[in-house]
């Protein structure tokens, strides 16, 4: 049976990754809109495993596409998506198992 909540915090991570990789591509030349927007897609999918639980996920909102052309606003907008997901990560890791790092 699958583990939603270990495939949430694989998925959560390897997000990170990517975002690591594009970035070392060259300030400029990446978008952030689909780091968002997976993000989002994740998030909804995580507070599933919170039903009629309104703690903590509470505390995380939908981030704005938002895509930036200057390059420190782009790195403004991952850094928060970064922040977001290593929260969300520590969230689902610290109710309900520990998928590794």
């Amino acid at each position: 049976m699958m583990d939603q909540r270990a495939t949430l915090i694989r998925m959560l991570r390897k997000l990170n990754d990517e975002m690591n990789v594009v970035m070392s591509q060259g300030a400029g030349y990446y978008t952030c809109a689909p780091f968002a927007k997976r993000f989002n897609k994740l998030l909804e999918q995580a507070r599933t495993l919170f039903v009629g639980d309104a703690g903590i996920i509470s505390t995380f909102e939908p981030l704005p596409p938002a895509d930036p052309k200057d390059p420190g606003e782009k790195s403004k907008v991952l850094l928060e998506i970064r922040i977001e997901i290593n929260q969300l990560v520590t969230l689902l890791e610290s109710t309900g198992g520990d998928s590794g790092p």
